[in-house]
């Protein structure tokens, strides 16, 4: 299970505020975990949940990166958002792609860059 890791990709156009980004990448990590399963949500438990955080360009690269992802069959959960503070409801502003294997993850967010 040492070869799991978790990516969390963020919208990174909707320049969300630093509490709002926090708070959706916590939906999409929990909700990822919970589309993976048992024995893969046990695995990454117990390496230490490893995760990163990235950024694409747009919705639509975004849309992207989930099609990609469930295509090669990996955990998915696209995070729309609610719309009570800052943007529109329905809006998405991140996926979280496993955990699952790292060549597998790798093999489509490995071009993207950490949120900064």
């Amino acid at each position: 299970w040492e070869g799991m890791k978790q990516v969390i990709v963020v919208n990174q156009a909707l320049n969300l505020p630093p509490g709002k980004l926090a708070a959706q990448v916590a939906h999409a990590a929990v909700g990822g975990l919970l589309r993976a399963p048992r024995e893969q949500q046990m695995g990454w438990l117990d390496v230490g949940m490893p995760k990163v955080v990235l950024r694409c360009e747009s919705e639509a690269a975004l849309l992207a990166l989930v099609d990609e992802a469930e295509a090669a069959g990996l955990p998915v959960m696209l995070i729309r958002d609610a719309g009570r503070t800052v943007v529109e409801a329905g809006t998405p502003t991140c996926v979280g792609i496993g955990p699952a294997d790292i060549l597998k993850i790798d093999a489509i967010t490995g071009a993207l860059k950490l949120v900064r």
